[in-house]
């Protein structure tokens, strides 16, 4: 945890039934790492649920019932075609805000293509000024015809009139993933693109067809495989692709991140006037963030460097464990360590995994009569250091 120290809380969000086996959709950010999971449905039953599949990058999670073998098959609802909806649309947000059990409120659609930076990569947002407040997330937005038209998943704490929800097309293209493999496999290509009609950063390129490549991420597919910076890419494999404004990026990084893994996808580009064929191998993108471990006595918590969620830190090692919290006051932060560092080696004995320092952890712990310090050298905005951890002192006692 970035306190320093090792948390647990109780987590109440919402979600909706789309089958009679039980199978619920909520947001990853409601269940993720839960250790129980516990269902409450609308006519008064409860019960204990499974987690089946989760994606970060969409905010989305399937969870299922674990009913009995004799229990009657469950009411659910269908999902619609978000496709179909417009501004202007009535809808209504279910679920339990501010964990208050059946609430519904009614709105309009206010947008169908919201554009989110920072959290547009895979997927628009349909916004509503139907009530979304803490504790929706993860339950349905509902049109006229009783159809679940998206996911609530983002509201605002105060004020009203903005929230935001997955629309129910993209949820249905990840659903048989997370009944298959439970999680999203999106791939990497590492190709970062922009759109014809760049009004953000006041560029215009004068075609009508194509997405442009803005960069490559370094040891990336694209970039070993030879893709340039203002190249025009017009096809991927047999879909041809345009990206006239912002709004277009996220359908072009849905097709990327589906691309077959590790099997060369041919990519049409357009070079100088000329059209190319360069041939890219995606690789599995793999998990968005590191694992965590709390270290007590030393007062800090670690965490695995993650190339998508920790590039900076990446840059400067491809694997390791770096500082994620301290806990004040504590040891660790006495000492100077700060969140980032990235620990090499503690006692000269090198660290590159939640392996190395947890046994190092531990055997300190067990041997805490004998010996209190330890030498750690770290990694800090590039540069090498030393520091000397003193855990002597035992800050839960005092």
């Amino acid at each position: 945890h970035e306190s320093g120290e090792r948390q647990s809380q109780e987590v109440s969000g919402s979600g909706v039934l789309i089958s009679k086996e039980g199978e619920l959709l909520t947001n990853w950010h409601v269940v993720d790492r839960a250790t129980q999971v516990r269902c409450l449905l609308y006519d008064g039953r409860a019960f204990h649920a499974e987690v089946v599949g989760t994606d970060r990058d969409t905010d989305l999670a399937l969870v299922r019932l674990k009913m009995p073998d004799d229990a009657e098959p469950l009411p659910y609802a269908r999902l619609g075609d978000s496709s179909t909806v417009t501004e202007g649309d009535f809808v209504m947000a279910m679920g339990a805000p501010w964990g208050m059990s059946r609430s519904v409120s009614i709105g309009i659609i206010s947008s169908t293509r919201r554009y989110l930076p920072e959290n547009s990569e895979y997927s628009l947002w349909l916004q509503t000024d139907a009530s979304i407040s803490p504790g929706n997330s993860g339950g349905p937005l509902v049109n006229t015809n009783g159809e679940v038209i998206g996911i609530n998943t983002r509201g605002v704490l105060f004020g009203g009139g903005v929230g935001f929800s997955v629309p129910s097309n993209v949820v249905a293209e990840l659903v048989p993933h997370f009944r298959e493999q439970g999680r999203m496999p999106w791939n990497w290509t590492g190709i970062q693109v922009q759109p014809l009609r760049d009004f953000n950063r006041d560029i215009y390129f004068d075609y009508e067809e194509g997405v442009m490549v803005a960069g490559t991420d370094p040891e990336s597919p694209a970039r070993l495989a030879g893709l340039q910076v203002r190249d025009r890419i017009i096809r991927i494999g047999d879909q041809s692709v345009t990206a006239m404004t912002q709004e277009d990026l996220p359908a072009v990084r849905r097709l990327l991140g589906m691309s077959p893994r590790y099997e060369a996808t041919t990519f049409e580009i357009v070079r100088d006037g000329s059209v190319l064929s360069i041939d890219i191998t995606p690789r599995e993108k793999g998990d968005v963030e590191g694992d965590e471990h709390d270290l007590p006595r030393w007062d800090m918590t670690v965490k695995t460097i993650n190339q998508f969620e920790n590039p900076s830190l990446h840059f400067h090692r491809k694997e390791g464990v770096f500082v994620y919290g301290t806990k004040r006051p504590g040891n660790a932060s006495r000492a100077g360590f700060h969140t980032q560092d990235i620990i090499l080696e503690i006692d000269g004995r090198t660290v590159t995994s939640l392996d190395d320092i947890r046994a190092i952890h531990e055997e300190a712990l067990k041997n805490i009569d004998s010996k209190r310090r330890m030498v750690v050298v770290i990694l800090r905005n590039g540069l090498r250091r030393q520091i000397v951890l003193d855990y002597s002192r035992d800050y839960e006692k005092n």
